[in-house]
């Protein structure tokens, strides 16, 4: 009599060529199809060895790396404009040029998560060469923000040369490194071009807070659709360099785009306020479909937020309300346990929802 089948076991184990040189021993399995799984998963791991963790190293990493990029970005002084406009285009090549250089010497010792990093600091100091290189030629267009500053700070259409700028050389690094942190840069410079072109194609002057809220929005579902895109790409390439996670930046500042936008709108409705807690509660399962937590842990700030406006305005009044609440986060609580049971099974079945296209999303 045939055994039914064993549910998913949903453990990991560890498994290196030792053990598939046992399990030919044992005659388990052949030394052909050993030599054939062990050329597949190398080449798999090719693609993500040094992929980020949530270790002490890696911390350091980012965190060093992003004090680096934030002083050629967020925190540029006053004080670099002394040097003029061609000093300042010198010192950025001279900065990206050596940035660049330690890049390939880190990814040749097989460190490619800094060498990550430097590559991003010289796409980060692109806008910075752009905006001296027009200084110091006198193409700045006349009536706008003449500081380096104000790049971060206000929107405005002059800036679009930075931003084509910089978004071509992060296409030529990315083809020549392959690193997946530079996407961080180029997800960052969409978002600026998008804001500064349709300020600057439908706006007549001023600032709109509405206006820019709703291409916020827009630009969210714009970038999650390019993050789905490149997300299939690389789950679906040969390459193993290619199959990197490329789509991680995009899919995280598509999200807060789309979300922040989505939260900030404000309504008299009962009908559309219960329409975005239904948004979130669908952002929490497409993120367990696909494997992006950042769709699941903002719907689930969404949804929170919804059941706080219900506490604090609808039933304000209400004795029941606090207790139902309680026995509300109880049952989340115990739905957790039961989901951290069964992960497996409900990521496959979340999975069958998606479209045929879409399917390559679930996997891995």
């Amino acid at each position: 009599m045939n055994e039914a089948p064993s549910p998913a076991d949903d453990r990991r184990v560890q498994i290196g060529r030792p053990q598939l040189d046992a399990a030919v021993q044992a005659g388990d399995i052949s030394a052909e199809q050993a030599e054939r799984l062990w050329a597949r998963w190398a080449g798999d791991a090719a693609a993500v060895v040094g992929s980020p963790r949530f270790s002490f190293t890696h911390v350091l990493y980012y965190f060093g790396g992003l004090i680096a990029i934030g002083a050629m970005t967020l925190f540029m002084t006053l004080g670099w404009e002394l040097f003029g406009a061609w000093g300042v285009l010198l010192l950025s090549l001279g900065y990206g040029a050596g940035a660049i250089a330690v890049a390939r010497n880190l990814l040749g010792r097989g460190l490619p998560i800094p060498a990550g990093i430097l590559a991003t600091l010289a796409v980060c100091l692109v806008p910075l060469a752009t905006w001296a290189l027009q200084t110091g030629l006198g193409l700045w267009p006349e009536g706008g923000h003449d500081s380096y500053r104000d790049y971060h700070r206000f929107i405005d259409w002059r800036w679009l040369w930075l931003e084509l700028a910089t978004l071509a050389a992060a296409v030529v690094m990315l083809r020549w490194l392959r690193l997946p942190f530079m996407v961080m840069p180029v997800a960052v410079t969409i978002w600026y071009l998008w804001m500064d072109l349709t300020h600057m194609l439908m706006q007549k002057g001023g600032f709109d807070w509405q206006f820019t809220r709703d291409m916020s929005l827009l630009f969210g579902i714009a970038t999650c659709a390019l993050a789905v895109w490149v997300d299939l790409r690389c789950r679906l390439a040969t390459d193993p360099r290619n199959r990197q996670d490329f789509a991680f930046w995009l899919y995280l500042f598509g999200a807060l785009m789309f979300w922040g936008g989505l939260s900030l709108r404000e309504s008299d409705s009962e009908l559309a306020k219960a329409g975005y807690a239904l948004i979130n509660v669908v952002l929490v399962f497409l993120g367990a479909a696909i494997s992006r937590r950042v769709f699941t842990v903002l719907g689930a700030i969404g949804f929170t937020g919804y059941l706080a406006y219900l506490s604090h305005k609808v039933f304000a009044d209400s004795l029941l309300f606090p207790f139902v609440l309680t026995l509300l986060g109880l049952a989340i609580v115990a739905l957790g346990i039961w989901w951290q049971r069964r992960e497996a099974r409900i990521h496959a079945a979340l999975a069958g929802w998606l479209p045929p296209a879409l399917k390559p999303l679930a996997e891995g």
